[in-house]
């Protein structure tokens, strides 16, 4: 069957194939000449590498490239040393700050448990190692570093008493300042050799000796010679033979505070206190019986230990010398004490005391007469 596409048609086919087959002969030349092109300039670009690396090589083997490289590469070592050595030297700074941080830390740490220990030995043993409250007088004077035989207390007592309190009116019988003398005894409880304060009212520092005098196990008479010297205060050589039986610590003791209370009689219309009323109130704390002891004076003593202590609970019950009357507990802080027990008058004691007084001279003739200008 004849062809049915008219011939001009059929020649714009061939035109078209001819002609395109020519533009893809020409393609395939133009890429083969770029290919060629490339292949060239690869070529061209690796040996011009070669030949820098080759000249850079060749650079570097000369002694003076050499040298200069070595001197930069010394610099850059000796830069990295001393950054290192400035680090070091830092973190050396950093670890000794830290190291006298924790000997801090060490120090205070030591202190608080040696403080809490302190407090577990009070109220374990009833007293810890630095009280002078509570502690028998011989164990006081024997801790202290003072010639004399008296405790150092009571020396500092009567010396700021002399001085600045004869003209002070009732003096050991007027009220002390509770929350003053509570922290007295806790300052001389954690040192014996502590100095009073300036400015103290002389009636808390007489009521602050009274006190300690109360506190004390056994009066400075003893238990055991009550009834015999109380037998002697008619008799001043009497008297002075009993007093001999006591330790020397007693001895010199007694001669002190009696010392001092006759100086302070001897300013009596200044002071409103006489040889009478001054052994009225010195009597209960200077000499009692076993079954009198002045309880009333202990249990403010071991609340000021409480206080020192923070408050501490005692671990296990003691006796009536740690026990405070539910009366105490409620009184304010800032409140005067009261240096009355309640306790039947002793008279004979009363007696003791004022003739000690009055006959100090006489009486402790075996002592080294304690005088104050």
């Amino acid at each position: 069957m004849p062809s049915a596409i008219s011939p001009p048609w059929q020649e714009k086919a061939s035109e078209f194939f001819s002609s395109s087959g020519s533009k893809l002969r020409e393609a395939g030349q133009s890429v083969g000449e770029v290919a060629k092109d490339a292949k060239g300039n690869a070529a061209d670009v690796a040996e011009r590498v070669g030949s820098a690396v080759k000249s850079r090589w060749a650079l570097l083997q000369e002694p003076s490239t050499k040298h200069a490289v070595q001197e930069r590469l010394i610099s850059a070592a000796a830069i990295t040393g001393m950054f290192l050595r400035r680090g070091f030297s830092e973190t050396k700074d950093k670890v000794a700050v830290g190291k006298i941080k924790v000997e801090e830390a060490a120090k205070k740490t030591a202190q608080k448990s040696k403080t809490i220990l302190t407090d577990i030995e009070r109220w374990q043993k009833g007293v810890a190692s630095t009280d002078v409250f509570g502690v028998p007088i011989e164990v006081t004077v024997q801790r202290q570093q003072y010639g004399k035989p008296v405790p150092h207390i009571l020396v500092k007592c009567a010396d700021y008493l002399v001085l600045s309190g004869l003209s002070s009116q009732f003096l050991f019988k007027a009220e002390g300042d509770k929350k003053v003398i509570q922290h007295l005894v806790s300052m001389y409880n954690q040192d014996p050799n502590a100095s009073l304060p300036e400015g103290v009212n002389p009636v808390d520092v007489a009521a602050l000796a009274k006190y300690y005098l109360a506190s004390l196990p056994e009066p400075l008479t003893t238990f055991e010679l009550y009834d015999e010297i109380k037998g002697a205060r008619s008799s001043i050589h009497a008297m002075r033979n009993t007093l001999k039986k006591l330790s020397n610590v007693n001895f010199m003791t007694l001669e002190y505070v009696t010392a001092l209370l006759l100086r302070f009689s001897q300013k009596s219309l200044l002071n409103k206190m006489d040889a009478r009323s001054l052994a009225m109130e010195m009597a209960p704390v200077i000499m009692w019986q076993k079954e009198r002891k002045p309880e009333f004076y202990r249990q403010y003593w071991n609340h000021a230990s409480r206080s020192s202590s923070k408050n501490m609970e005692p671990a296990t019950p003691h006796g009536e010398w740690d026990m405070l009357a539910d009366e105490s507990e409620e009184m304010d802080a800032s409140s005067a004490i009261p240096l009355d027990d309640g306790m039947p008058i002793d008279f004979g004691a009363i007696e003791v005391v004022q003739c000690l007084m009055e006959q100090h001279n006489a009486i402790f003739t075996d002592a080294n007469e304690t005088v104050w200008r």
